[in-house]
């Protein structure tokens, strides 16, 4: 295997990881008709790295598992964060706050129908979009936002070279 591809394995690997971490230490707010997934605020990555997308995506899908997530939950739960962070991606480094919007509207519009037609959750669609979007502009948005601006002075070391 070349460096590179070593590089993009670890770097998915260590964002799953974190993920995963973050959403099974937090998993009181990380499931439900509220919650504030912290881990979301990785969906920011693709704009350092590709690598990010599977790595968010495979650690969403763990972190669904671990959580005790019902199979529709684990599968569209996941699918909508891949959705976020592939979008993210193609939107690129030139429009940090613009990339924070695809997870958030991706999870805002998916998520609830898991809650209400999987997990039988009795509050209406609309209601449940405001409360899930509510916690994915928290996450996505503000800490997504913060993470970016706390890694773009690393860049060049933590995604280009490797730690």
């Amino acid at each position: 295997m070349k460096n590179k591809q070593i590089l993009f394995l670890v770097q998915a690997a260590m964002i799953a990881a974190i993920y995963v971490v973050t959403t099974v230490i937090f998993a009181p707010l990380s499931f439900g008709e509220v919650q504030v997934r912290f881990a979301e605020a990785l969906t920011i990555l693709p704009v350092f790295t590709p690598a990010a997308i599977p790595g968010v995506f495979i650690g969403c899908l763990v972190g669904n598992i671990l959580g005790g997530a019902i199979l529709p939950d684990i599968i569209f739960g996941s699918l909508a964060t891949l959705i976020g962070a592939l979008i993210t991606y193609k939107i690129g480094k030139n429009h940090p706050i613009l990339a924070t919007f695809p997870p958030i509207i991706s999870n805002t519009i998916i998520v609830p129908f898991v809650l209400s037609y999987g997990y039988g959750i009795n509050l209406p669609i609309p209601l449940l979009m405001v409360t899930i979007g509510i916690g994915e502009i928290l996450s996505c948005g503000v800490l997504g936002y913060l993470l970016y601006h706390a890694l773009k002075q690393y860049e060049m070391v933590i995604f280009k070279e490797g730690i």
